[in-house]
C-alpha cells in the first residue's frame, strides 16, 4: 500500500471519528440533525467543487448514476447509525458496524471484484476487524442489556451492511466514470437534502431550529463528515478497496478512547487491549 493511500486513509479515520462523537452528542436531535447536516454539507463544500476538478473526467450520465444509487445507500446508513445511537453505547454501536462493515466488504471485493491482497494484508484485515468487533462487545457484560439482545448491536450490524454496500458502489462508481471525488460527495449529500426534507414532512422547522441553535456543532460536523469520505475515496482510486475499507478502522480506536476517558464507558482496559490489535492490523496492511 503507498504511503499517500495510508495517509489519506489515516487522516479520513481521525475526522471520522470526530464527526462521529459530534453526531453521538446530537443524537436526541435524530431527523432533523441529519437533514441540518445534509444542508451544511453541501453549502460548505459544494464551493470546493470548481477548484477540485468539476465532476472528473466521466460523463454527466455517469456522475448521475454513481451519485444517485450511492445518495441512496448514504441515506439508510445515516439513518440506521443515528437510531444506533440513540439506543445505545457509542462503542457498541460504532464498532460493530465499523467491524462487520469491512468483513462484508473484504469478502465481496475478492469473491466479486476479484482483488488479490497479500496474505500479510489478510492478517492485517483479520486482525482489524477482530480487534473492532471487540470493542463492540465489550460493553455487552456491563450494559442494561446484560444477559438479553442489545439493540445496539443490531443497529451496529445494520450500519455495517449499509458501509459495505457504498463502499463497495463508490468505489466502484470512482473508477468506472472517473469521477472526482469531491463533486461525488458533494452530489450525494445535495440528494441526501430533499430525502431528508420528505422524511421530516410537517417537522421541517425542527430542522430549521437545529439549524440555529446547533449551527457551531453543524459546522464542525459539515465539514468534517465529507472530508472523511473524500479522502477515503481518493484512496480507493489509488489501492484496492479490500484494503483500505479495513484501515479506516483506525477511527474506532479514538473513538473507543473517547468513551473511555470521557464518556466513562466501562472497561477502558479492554477496550486499550482491543485497540492494540487494530493498531497491529494496521501495521501489518502498512507493511
Amino acid at each position: 500500500m503507498s504511503t499517500l493511500a495510508i495517509l489519506l486513509v489515516l487522516a479520513a479515520a481521525v475526522a471520522h471519528a470526530s464527526w462521529n462523537v459530534i453526531a453521538h452528542g446530537a443524537s436526541r436531535s435524530g431527523l432533523p440533525f441529519l437533514w441540518a447536516g445534509s444542508v451544511a454539507s453541501t453549502l460548505l463544500w459544494l464551493p470546493v467543487v470548481p477548484r477540485t476538478g468539476g465532476i472528473g473526467a466521466g460523463d454527466l450520465h455517469g456522475f448521475a448514476i454513481g451519485v444517485a444509487v450511492s445518495a441512496a445507500l448514504h441515506v439508510a446508513y445515516m439513518l440506521v447509525l443515528q437510531r444506533g445511537y440513540a439506543v445505545g453505547n457509542l462503542s457498541t454501536v460504532y464498532a460493530t458496524a465499523r467491524g462487520s462493515g469491512p468483513l462484508i466488504t473484504v469478502v465481496i471485493a475478492v469473491a466479486v471484484l476479484g482483488e488479490r491482497p497479500s496474505p500479510i494484508a489478510l492478517v492485517g484485515v483479520a486482525a482489524i476487524i477482530v480487534g473492532v468487533i471487540g470493542i463492540g462487545f465489550i460493553d455487552r457484560g456491563s450494559s442494561t442489556h446484560a444477559g438479553r439482545f442489545d439493540p445496539a448491536l443490531m443497529f451496529g450490524l445494520l450500519t455495517g451492511a449499509a458501509i459495505a454496500a457504498y463502499t463497495l458502489w463508490d468505489a466502484q462508481a470512482l473508477r468506472t466514470w472517473s469521477i472526482s471525488p469531491v463533486a461525488f460527495m458533494v452530489g450525494c449529500t445535495a440528494l441526501e437534502v430533499p430525502v431528508f426534507t420528505a422524511l421530516l414532512g410537517r417537522r421541517l422547522p425542527e430542522g430549521l431550529r437545529t439549524l440555529r441553535r446547533d449551527w457551531r456543532r453543524l459546522l464542525v460536523f459539515g465539514i468534517l463528515s465529507p472530508l472523511s469520505y473524500i479522502l477515503v475515496l481518493a484512496a480507493v482510486t489509488i489501492a484496492p478497496v479490500s484494503i483500505v475499507a479495513p484501515m479506516r478502522e483506525v477511527s474506532v480506536v479514538l473513538v473507543s478512547l473517547f468513551g473511555a476517558f470521557v464518556l466513562r464507558e466501562a472497561r477502558p482496559g479492554a477496550r486499550l487491549a482491543a485497540s492494540a490489535v487494530v493498531v497491529a492490523g494496521i501495521a501489518l496492511l502498512a507493511v
